[in-house]
């Protein structure tokens, strides 16, 4: 059985790719800080308690995982944090470098060469905001940006090789992920995306013929508005 490795597991966006992944066929290892409130169980989803910002942890969990059955890999854990650049304060611009960007480059270095070896697929969870000018969060935009651009270039880099790499990048989903924020989506049906949307995206990447590949998928409501809390 092929399998995969999905970061931001425990809800959201993420577990819904791994369900969707389950569906599909793949043992999924789910990696996410706490799965306490995750109530999805099946025998092909193990769940992988890690903090994927402490890299000497991150390491040594992957190294308990057979590496060369790794055909899929979804770099999708993401944290934001929002307002005039100057209000952030380093932890909270710490927290998105080492989530949204160095650990995806990390994972992906650690499991390149047996995801070469399978001609497998990295999947990477951006956000529309790397397309587009964010005054409201430059940071964010930055990190996000910095993942979309390396898809671009790594698949450069390894197409040769079968590797298929994909960025997605979605607009706003209602998922946990404005809690702390002071805007969140409009709650009118079509003014949002559903997780389970991104996790039919992958889907779809996943399927395509051989020798053709969707390098990038951009997924947004047909309307358009944001409320303030």
């Amino acid at each position: 059985m092929k399998s995969a490795i999905v970061t931001g597991a425990s809800s959201g966006i993420g577990l819904k790719i791994c369900e969707k992944l389950v569906n599909m066929g793949f043992k999924v290892y789910g990696f996410a800080r706490d799965f306490s409130k995750t109530q999805y169980d099946n025998e092909n989803f193990i769940k992988v308690n890690c903090d994927i910002t402490k890299t000497n942890e991150l390491v040594e969990k992957v190294k308990k995982i057979n590496k060369e059955e790794i055909y899929i890999l979804v770099n999708n854990a993401g944290v934001g944090f929002f307002g005039p650049h100057e209000e952030l304060n380093p932890a909270k611009i710490h927290s998105m470098v080492a989530t949204n960007l160095e650990a995806p480059l990390i994972l992906t270095n650690i499991l390149l060469r047996d995801i070469k070896k399978s001609q497998g697929f990295i999947i990477n969870i951006s956000s529309i905001t790397a397309k587009k000018i964010s005054t409201y969060g430059c940071a964010y935009s930055a990190t996000k940006a910095g993942i979309s651009h390396f898809s671009e270039s790594l698949f450069e880099e390894t197409r040769k090789y079968g590797v298929k790499v994909i960025t997605i990048h979605p607009d706003m989903t209602k998922t946990s992920f404005y809690d702390n924020a002071n805007f969140k989506e409009a709650d009118e049906e079509g003014f949002y995306i559903s997780p389970e949307t991104v996790a039919e995206a992958v889907e779809m990447a996943l399927s395509q013929k051989s020798g053709t590949v969707i390098t990038d998928i951009t997924l947004v409501p047909q309307k358009h508005k944001i409320v303030r809390k």
